[in-house]
């Protein structure tokens, strides 16, 4: 549970950029992922249920950044 703490820490400090690079990176992982699962057994299928997490946590904070420009755009 730390470990995800920090993970969601450490993503606050990215900008929108970052982000959706992050996304894409990670999004290329799960695919590749899922692929070697798909041809042999992986040693540790939990991995790909984890990996689906923090790309939604990853777009949950690109949404949430996203949403916070908005509002101060609105404000000014």
């Amino acid at each position: 549970m730390l470990k995800r703490i920090d993970f969601v820490n450490s993503l606050k400090d990215l900008n929108e950029t970052d982000l959706k690079a992050r996304i894409q990176e990670d999004e290329l992982r799960l695919k590749k992922l899922e692929f070697a699962h798909a041809i042999s057994p992986l040693e540790n299928p939990m991995s790909i249920r984890a990996l689906r997490k923090d790309v939604a946590r990853l777009k949950t904070v690109l949404a949430q950044k996203v949403e916070q420009k908005k509002a101060g755009a609105a404000k000014a």
